[in-house]
């Protein structure tokens, strides 16, 4: 079997680092003998419509509305995603994936509509810090990620959460942290999130390529449990 990872605008939405999760998910597949290529989707460029796991990472506001703006008007992420591809958005790109979220000037525009999330600014101050998340499904272990946002996301009543807040604010509301609808996931945490969390990484790889063969990697394993330990104490 072979995959198409599509990594999207990350010269747009790669201000902190996002970007790696295309390297852990190219590690992780060709470490279970899966052939892997990677698309670079520029501004400009036609989005493929036919990619197995599609990225999108964090950036400024500006970025953000370009790269929507531009998603809009391509429409092959939407086809790709109603046709069941794997979506894997951070932070801006979640927001992105909603139904609505703010211009660069505050005022509420429609997103993607990939996931029923409506991302709002308050007078709340910017969540920036660890976050430290019990997933909801999946049989994950405790997540860990760096939040930088000034935005809250409300989920709609149909739409799961990746997990629950045990540190660090996340969607900031009701204790909740991004979504994992279907094959579709959306989370805050930076880090690049999958290397801070291999376990998550195969979670979206599965989506993508069924089950997976067992592979151990003592580095990653390592570094998600000294994150889990310093953070919580256990």
């Amino acid at each position: 079997m072979s995959l198409t990872i599509v990594r999207l605008y990350h010269d747009l939405l790669g201000t902190y680092g996002d970007q790696g999760n295309a390297e852990i998910l190219m590690h992780r597949a060709k470490a279970r003998n899966l052939g892997v290529q990677l698309v670079e989707v520029t501004p400009g460029m036609a989005v493929p419509r036919s990619g197995d796991i599609y990225l999108l990472g964090g950036g400024e506001d500006g970025p953000q509305s370009a790269a929507l703006a531009m998603l809009k008007q391509d429409g092959g992420l939407q086809y790709a995603a109603a046709g069941g591809a794997t979506v894997l958005a951070i932070c801006a790109g979640f927001q992105i994936i909603g139904e609505s979220l703010p211009d660069t000037s505050g005022n509420a525009v429609a997103g993607l509509g990939l996931v029923d999330a409506h991302t709002i600014y308050d007078a709340s101050p910017r969540s920036v810090g660890e976050l430290v998340i019990q997933p909801s499904r999946g049989g994950l272990p405790m997540l860990t990620g760096f939040e930088n946002h000034q935005g809250l996301t409300r989920l709609g009543e149909d739409m799961p959460p990746l997990g629950l807040v045990l540190s660090g604010v996340g969607n900031g509301f009701n204790k909740q942290e991004g979504v994992w609808h279907g094959n579709i996931f959306g989370t805050y945490m930076h880090g690049p999130a999958l290397a801070r969390n291999p376990e998550l990484a195969d979670a979206v790889l599965q989506c993508a390529a069924g089950p997976l063969r067992p592979f151990n990697d003592p580095l990653a394993d390592a570094f998600a449990k000294e994150r889990r330990q310093t953070l919580t104490g256990n």
